[in-house]
């Protein structure tokens, strides 16, 4: 003998909704806990099965002092599915006004945009356009190490190289000098260019 199926979740639903329908009371939890089971239901998955339906407006409760209470009336599933109803209704007109909005902003963008041989003459010229800018663009790039500034700024930089270059010299040559004897020292006198070097 096979072993009897259990409710589905939606069957748990609809047992313990025939238990407020039928007796139209105020319920605590324990006592529907122990009437569930004459349902169908286990006690130990009628919470859960109550709090869903809670969750979908088919079940209320109300806390009153320290006790929760549930309740439903048949009138109650009736006005939740008016509500639903309502609901669905006014996102199905929003939705089609949204759908005539796109459709009226294509058109719009549409409109100007038609197949012609004004429009393809003016996007061959367009293209034409772009193609000698990115050619310009090419060849100031190539010339780029001619610009006068960029000469210029060459020029300094060789100038300071220069510079540096004679700054170490004088260091260097002026270390030195002061290590060689006396005796066979020769004198040095810095010019422009570099050192002018005389025997004693």
């Amino acid at each position: 003998m096979s072993k009897k199926r259990g409710l589905s979740l939606e069957e748990k639903r609809e047992q313990m909704l025939q238990i407020f329908y039928e007796s139209q009371e105020f319920f605590l939890l324990k006592e529907l806990e122990k009437m569930g089971p004459k349902k169908g239901v286990i006690s130990q998955s009628v919470k859960d099965v109550v709090q869903s339906l809670v969750d979908d407006d088919l079940v209320l409760k109300d806390k009153i002092g320290t006790s929760v209470y549930f309740w439903s009336l048949p009138s109650c599933a009736g006005n939740q599915l008016r509500n639903t109803y309502n609901k669905l209704e006014s996102d199905l007109s929003n939705s089609r006004k949204r759908y005539m909005d796109l459709v009226e902003h294509r058109d719009n963008l549409k409109r100007g945009r038609e197949d012609s041989e004004e429009r393809e003459a003016a996007l061959e010229e367009l293209k034409t356009v772009e193609l000698h800018h990115k050619k310009l663009k090419e060849e100031l790039a190539a010339y780029a190490d001619s610009d006068p500034a960029a000469v210029e700024a060459m020029k300094d930089a060789t100038d300071i190289a220069h510079s540096a270059a004679n700054r170490q010299h004088f260091h260097f040559a002026t270390m030195v000098f002061n290590h060689i004897p006396r005796s066979k020292r020769t004198t040095g006198t810095y010019v422009q260019g570099g050192w002018d070097h005389r025997r004693f």
